[in-house]
């Protein structure tokens, strides 16, 4: 395993490299990792910063720049003798695809290597049964290989869970028909011809939030996911909690109210009936505002429609008791809110929550509140979908260790 150090005055975590006869494409990552988080580096500051030797790190670097995933960007002046070159992570060294896929619609996203976005396309999708999902996949990748002429490293692919579950009379309007008994990864990989990691949606969202949003510094944390439906995605020790059938998190079906409101998964009073975007777009509709988008949320918001108003108060009320649950029994750092709302949304839904019930979270000296919105916006499962490739390929995963 890595080993632990830690460095004074550290607001970055790194994980440790592996010397001589420890594996060389952890070290690599580990090369590539810091060298991402920290922009620039000399060969002696890499060294310094992973506990791999001068040797190892002059052969790795070496390696990386001869297939343009590391550049070389000048000489940094200091002090004395010859000033050391500076290596970057090359953004067009390689990309990473992603496609969120969703009950309405398809978002596919590009990011480079140093996970900047480059392209967006938002499809609508009227079937997403898994031929048409191929259909459509393979046309996107064709779009992106034509726009884009980096080594593709993989392909993240995620959608609504959940996967596989026995006993439920129909998975419902906030979930995907058709994909009960397959592979996804197997299937997309193969139609394809890439590599290609297939996650649930608030999982996806979590990686995204872990590399590039509210996570980025937190090595453990919960969140509570706004989709179609409602999902918990999970960090824990710098990596997705999955379960072991890629189900974990599954909070949208926990019964809350007994003998509530039917949910289409034959149980009555689930999570979901009451604190998701599809229960607050349904009670819309039922007033007669049909179709909202996201933008009309953030308009009925700023309008205080009455409606909306009222599924804040009620969505509160039920999420409060949900997240001391989650903190009693997965003790996160923080619980983060995010996705398919508009952030004015969220940060009064997290007001409204006002003092939360008393869990293991309640301690007098937090580095952070209990509870905080998510800073990738509403397509931070896509976003995640393509962090996805580069936080298998790239990311080290091994334990962390605080980094200046």
């Amino acid at each position: 395993m890595g080993e632990m150090a830690y460095q004074p005055g550290s607001t970055h975590q790194v994980t440790l490299g592996k010397n001589p006869e420890r594996s060389r494409d952890h070290n690599r990552r580990v090369v590539l990792d810091v060298v991402r988080r920290h922009g620039s580096l000399g060969r002696m500051h890499i060294a310094r910063l992973t506990h791999l030797t001068a040797q190892a790190i002059a052969n790795i670097v070496d390696e990386l720049v001869s297939e343009n995933l590391l550049m070389e960007t000048g000489r940094l002046r200091s002090g004395r003798g010859q000033p050391p070159i500076q290596f970057a992570v090359n953004p067009d060294g390689a990309m990473t695809m992603g496609i969120e896929i969703a009950s309405d619609h398809m978002v596919a996203t590009v990011l480079d290597l140093t996970g900047q976005p480059r392209s967006r396309r938002i499809t609508p999708v009227r079937d997403t049964s898994p031929n048409q999902v191929i259909a459509h996949l393979r046309a996107q990748l064709e779009a992106v290989r034509k726009a884009f002429k980096a080594p593709l490293l993989g392909i993240g692919v995620v959608m609504p869970g959940p996967f596989e579950i026995e006993g439920m009379t129909s998975v419902g309007p906030t979930t995907l028909p058709g994909w009960a008994d397959i592979d996804a990864t197997s299937l997309l990989s193969e139609a394809c011809g890439e590599l290609v990691w297939a996650e649930n949606d608030a999982n996806a969202a979590a990686v995204g939030e872990r590399l590039f949003g509210a996570g980025h510094s937190i090595s453990s944390f919960a969140m509570i996911y706004f989709g179609a439906g409602l999902g918990l995605g999970m960090i824990q020790d710098g990596v997705p909690f999955r379960g072991a059938f890629g189900n974990a998190g599954e909070i949208g079906h926990v019964v809350i109210t007994p003998r509530g409101r039917t949910c289409p998964c034959g149980q009555h009073g689930c999570l979901e009936r009451y604190a998701s975007v599809y229960a607050l777009r349904e009670r819309l509709c039922e007033a007669g505002i049909a179709n909202c988008d996201f933008a009309d949320l953030e308009r009925l918001h700023a309008e205080r429609h009455s409606v909306l108003v009222e599924w804040i108060d009620e969505a509160a009320g039920h999420l409060a008791p949900m997240i001391a649950m989650i903190e009693n029994i997965l003790d996160p750092e923080t619980v983060i809110l995010g996705g398919m709302l508009p952030d004015a949304i969220i940060d009064e839904l997290i007001e409204r929550m006002g003092k939360l019930p008393i869990s293991v979270a309640s301690r007098r000296t937090r580095a952070l509140p209990r509870v905080i919105r998510g800073q990738t916006g509403q397509y931070t499962a896509a976003l995640g979908a393509a962090a996805l490739p580069l936080f298998e390929v790239v990311t080290p995963k091994l334990e962390t260790a605080a980094s200046e």
